[in-house]
């Protein structure tokens, strides 16, 4: 089989490769189309997985190009991770917004609403290069904002584009495993959008062994949602929240926190991704552990404002999982991919076209639920339906999502704005009106796309 990586220079990559490397089911993937329009980056993505590939004489064979085409032509899947304006364009998504008071943040905000004006018509051409050339591919997205990527694609893939987010499967292994149970037992009950949403239940053997997390203060606050939200706040709520609504529920915090470390995630990021590929060019050998000494040093920093350090300083690296068949991301798509090809049956929390699996939104709109997937595609599962705190918070950002999309379809800047001044972490038309115009000054990507 044939997969074709998006965006096959970027940091996830070695991920995917590693989970190919590992894998021995039949069919698998025996040819990987590497696409990236930075050739650089690319070189040095190709020294990583040569040498991670040296103790494996079946690895996939490399196929390294910038030319779109050619990597997609002829492919069974195709993972999609691109980062349209790169980590620069990034960096510009959290200050325009932090010089204005307004939540930073790459997929939360106005930050991810930026990110998705310049990177929908990105991907529904890519999309339509799959259509046209991988008519019968699957497509699993990791480009963010994963959902609202994923929705504007499937307007020209349908359901063959589903997004891979694994936080949500990640915490449902993690409570199991802080209670000592085996994870591949567990049902995982979650409901939301990508980056907002609620671990309601885990099951296992017929009975929710959640409240027994919830009742014990050692355990629940060694987690790091713990950690994050507070003990009673979660009680409060009566289920987990998605490590994303910290920018929700501590809003103010979170600005506060961001703008005091005087350097953003962007910031960082391009700094030690920019060295590490200055320093990948003249590795020679080496260059994987390189790749896994960066990785490790961005791992440790990751959500740092919501645990009290910063960028530099994390107070708190991110709780690690210890099952060592875990492999994030690439597990999870992974998964996808022999559940379809093997018909190896799975159940795991995707972003797929909701389909009256939560009657409060659009049928096509795309949500964040478990989904059974077997050789005849996705089908997200019967699920209760949200309270009225999840729902309407849904039902906002939702609408959000779609001016977005609408706004970068069509180049209209009063979608534009439409989207920004609906955000809830907005919620200010005047804002959100010096928010796009501030876009379009410092990312070219964005004029090009808001025209009219």
């Amino acid at each position: 089989m044939k997969l074709c990586i998006l965006g096959g220079g970027g940091f996830r990559t070695p991920y995917v490769y590693q989970a190919l490397l590992r894998d021995t089911g039949s069919p698998r993937v025996d040819e990987v189309a590497l696409y990236d329009v930075d050739e650089v980056r690319l070189h040095a993505m190709v020294a990583i997985l040569r040498e991670l590939a040296e103790d494996f004489p079946d690895a996939p064979v490399l196929r390294p190009t910038t030319d779109l085409h050619r990597a997609v032509e002829g492919s069974d899947y195709v993972f999609a991770a691109l980062r349209v304006g790169g980590l620069e364009g990034r960096r510009c998504d959290e200050h325009v917004a932090l010089d204005l008071d307004v939540l930073g943040q790459e997929t939360t905000g106005p930050g991810g609403l930026a990110y998705a004006i310049r990177t929908v018509p990105v991907m529904v051409e890519a999309a339509k290069v799959i259509r046209d050339l991988a008519p019968n591919a699957f497509v699993m997205n990791f480009t963010n904002p994963a959902g609202i990527i994923t929705e504007a694609m499937q307007g020209v893939l349908g359901d063959r584009v589903l997004g891979i987010c694994d936080t949500p499967s990640g915490l449902g292994r993690r409570v199991a495993g802080m209670l000592g149970l085996d994870h591949t037992r567990v049902q995982m009950d979650y409901v939301g959008l990508n980056h907002l949403g609620w671990m309601r239940r885990v099951m296992y053997d017929g009975r929710d062994v959640l409240p027994e997390l919830m009742a014990d203060d050692g355990r629940l606050a060694a987690m790091e949602e713990g950690h994050v939200f507070g003990l009673d706040w979660i009680r409060s709520l009566g289920s987990i929240p998605n490590e994303y609504l910290f920018y929700y529920y501590f809003n103010r915090d979170a600005v506060r926190s961001i703008i005091g470390s005087g350097k953003t995630r962007g910031d960082f990021l391009a700094e030690s991704q920019s060295a590490f590929y200055e320093r990948a060019a003249a590795a020679g050998d080496g260059v994987a552990e390189l790749w896994r000494e960066t990785v490790e040093r961005r791992s440790a920093s990751y959500m740092a404002e919501a645990k009290g350090g910063t960028q530099d300083e994390p107070l708190d690296p991110k709780e690690r999982e210890t099952d060592p068949s875990h492999q994030g991301y690439a597990g999870v798509a992974l998964g996808v991919m022999a559940a379809i090809s093997r018909n190896e049956r799975q159940t795991m929390i995707l972003n797929v076209r909701n389909n009256g699996t939560i009657a409060g939104l659009p049928r096509d709109a795309v949500v964040e639920v478990p989904t059974m997937v077997d050789a005849n595609g996705v089908h997200p599962m019967t699920t209760d339906q949200p309270d009225l705190h999840q729902i309407g918070l849904m039902s906002q950002v939702k609408a959000v999502e779609r001016h977005t999309i609408a706004a970068a379809l069509t180049g209209s800047r009063a979608e534009a704005v439409k989207a920004f001044a609906l955000h809830p972490l907005v919620d200010s038309v005047s804002v959100a009106r010096d928010l796009v115009s501030g876009y379009v000054d410092k990312i070219p990507e964005v004029a090009a796309v808001l025209t009219r």
